[in-house]
């Protein structure tokens, strides 16, 4: 079946996460990505944690402070759609493989630069990981429970969400807009804009109530009992997520604590029933409750460990995990494609290439010979 991004071609320069996430994106729907990455750093870019993201990509080796290894990114660029990096502001400026430059080879080029904190502003020239950004973007002083210290959540959210999906979301706008104009452009993702654009609901509950959200003090963090998690008799858990008013009191009506409804969201009363509750559903299993409430409207699902996601009927029927052979490492698990298209499929079609797998071949495809590869490979360019 034909796919959604056929005929882009698209030319990674990043490294870590959030950029060759987004290249995932767009590799998963058909366009054809280049990762390009200095020799150097051939040992640590197999982190098999993080390898799954570079599948559907091609893999070559170049060395973009050496001329010869500059002049083969610019007929590579001359030919691309799309350009990916993640180094710190300025860099790229250095390297002489910025946005203006590779204007000069390909016009109509979308560039889109993923940095931690954007390119302005008195933050830009920063460090930082995750942590650093959720921190700073607010997500992490709201995570946890309330008169404990914050937790550091178990994903990537600044690198995902902030950094890589906001990324490939641009750069599929920047496309529609080319094909209408003919003009390409640049695009300046920023991590932590992408973890304060992910607050809507704390900034509109302090604009309407003049209440900061707190740690475990809000709807959406363990404040009441009808949106919480729950310890069940066999250590594991469940969640309750019963925020229409409908949902909450048939949930409290099957559990006998009818009187419990209207008083939903009573800030006096909200320890005793989250207490009532908790006493409840440590009288059965996990498996007990969810035969129980699963199916009936009740709002109410586990909290699965990571394991538990291989065997979940669901995400089995999605193909959220699939197994898929690989060279170095055998049958690996790899997540799902989430964007379910009718006519235009995402595939997983490739495994994660080797370091520098396809350099010959796109050399090649570049018209050089095999004396000329080894040559370049001799002085270091790639």
């Amino acid at each position: 079946m034909p796919s959604a991004l056929e005929g882009i071609m698209v030319l990674d320069l990043s490294r870590l996460f959030p950029g060759p996430y987004c290249s995932m994106i767009l590799a998963d729907h058909g366009a054809r990505v280049i990762r390009i990455e200095d020799r150097r750093f051939e040992h640590e870019s197999r982190s098999l944690p993080l390898n799954g993201v570079n599948r559907n990509k091609e893999h070559m080796t170049l060395n973009l402070k050496h001329d010869q290894g500059k002049e083969i990114f610019f007929m590579l660029a001359a030919q691309a759609d799309v350009v990916i990096e993640g180094f710190r502001p300025g860099v790229t400026a250095r390297l002489g493989v910025d946005y203006e430059s590779i204007k000069q080879h390909r016009s109509d080029i979308i560039y889109c630069s993923i940095t931690g904190f954007g390119q302005t502003g008195p933050y830009r020239d920063w460090v930082g990981h995750d942590v650093t950004y959720i921190g700073y973007g607010g997500v992490l002083g709201i995570n946890g429970e309330r008169d404990r210290p914050p937790v550091i959540p178990g994903i990537q959210v600044a690198d995902i969400l902030g950094g890589g999906m906001n990324a490939a979301v641009g750069i599929l706008m920047a496309l529609l807009w080319r094909q209408r104009t003919g003009q390409g452009q640049y695009i300046d993702i920023s991590m932590m804009d992408g973890v304060v654009a992910a607050l809507p609901a704390a900034i509109g509950a302090q604009a309407m109530s003049d209440f900061s959200p707190k740690r475990g003090d809000s709807l959406l963090s363990h404040k009441f009992a009808c949106y919480n998690v729950y310890r069940t008799r066999d250590g594991k858990f469940l969640n309750v997520g019963a925020g229409e008013n409908r949902f909450w009191q048939k949930l409290c009506d099957y559990l006998g604590i009818p009187d419990y409804g209207p008083l939903q969201y009573d800030a006096d009363r909200r320890e005793e029933i989250i207490a009532h509750l908790q006493q409840i559903f440590e009288t059965k299993t996990r498996q007990a409750w969810l035969s129980e409430l699963q199916t009936g409207d009740f709002c109410v699902g586990p909290v699965n460990e990571i394991d538990e996601l291989y065997e979940d009927p669901q995400v089995k029927d999605r193909e959220m995990i699939v197994q898929i052979a690989d060279n170095m490492s055998g049958i690996i698990p790899l997540v799902g494609i989430p964007v379910k298209f009718s006519a235009t499929p995402g595939a997983i079609r490739t495994a994660p290439p080797e370091f520098g797998q396809h350099t010959e071949r796109i050399l090649r495809e570049l018209g050089y010979l095999d004396t000329e590869i080894a040559r370049m490979t001799s002085l270091g360019a790639i």
